[in-house]
Order: structure tokens, then sequence, then C-alpha cells
């Protein structure tokens, strides 16, 4: 596995949002209504605006994909993590939460926040692993259930 910074424009950055998207209103909680599917701007996942990246396998095939963006001078919003059904429980989803993050910092970031849904379990327990906190909404995504923050050291 290696990670590429790529734009979202990509088509293999395309092919997984279009997972990640599917994925996401086939599971998305009824009561909350319709997923609502928001491609990424990809001005603003271009440095130093932001970043989007790609995990790649050992075939070099797309099988994971996430990125940040500026959310004002010293924080980032992570957004898209995704990774392929069969590329999960390996630690991968970590290494690009960390790469993310470390490409944040370089940026001068000082703090990273998200959106997610309650139903995205798997996720809740990486960002807790990985020292994010609850915080109040910072956005109004419709999608989103919960939004976090870590400060970077």
């Amino acid at each position: 596995m290696h990670v590429v910074e790529c734009p979202v424009s990509d088509p293999d950055a395309r092919l997984l949002l279009e997972h990640y998207f599917a994925s996401r209103a086939d599971g998305f909680p009824p009561e909350r209504g319709t997923y609502r599917v928001t491609f990424p701007d990809p001005a603003l996942f271009l440095p130093p605006e932001g970043v989007f990246l790609l995990l790649r396998g050992d075939d070099d095939g797309p099988v994971g994909c996430g990125g940040i963006r500026r959310q004002d001078d010293t924080t980032f919003e992570v957004k898209h993590v995704w990774l392929e059904p069969p590329a999960r429980g390996q630690g991968w989803a970590g290494i690009l939460m960390q790469r993310l993050e470390d490409r944040a910092r370089d940026f001068g970031a000082t703090a990273v926040v998200l959106d997610t849904n309650a139903s995205l379990l798997g996720a809740a327990k990486l960002y807790a692993r990985r020292g994010y906190e609850n915080i109040p909404a910072y956005n109004d995504n419709p999608n989103a259930t919960n939004w976090y923050r870590k400060a970077l050291g």
C-alpha cells in the first residue's frame, strides 16, 4: 500500500468517491431522509487550500481516499474518507488519517475538524482512537449528525 496526492477529478479518485457516495446513500438512516451527494469542488483540494489523497494497493489499484480542505487560517476539515471493503481491517484508515493530519499541519493547521453520521460506527471508533473530540455543529451538512475536532500537536 502507498499514498499519493491527486486531484479529486482524477478518474481513480472519482471512482472511489462514487463508491463512497453510493455506500452512504445505501446505508443512510431512513429517518434522516435522503442522503445528499455533493462531489467536492476540485479547487478546494489543491495546495495550499487542501489536498486529496489516494491509497493504492500492492497492485497499484485504488483502495481508499480522503481529503482535507481549509476552513480558516488554523483549521482544516477532513472529508470523504473511504476504504473499499476488501481494504478494511488492515490499519490503512489510520495511515490515511495520519497523512491527512500531517498535510494539514504542513499547511499551518493547529486543528482539524470533521463531520460524520452516527450510523458510521467504525468511523466513530477510528476518530475516537485518533483523539478526536465531540464538538457542536460547525456546519449545516444535512447528512451529518456528529462533529469532531482534534488539536494537532
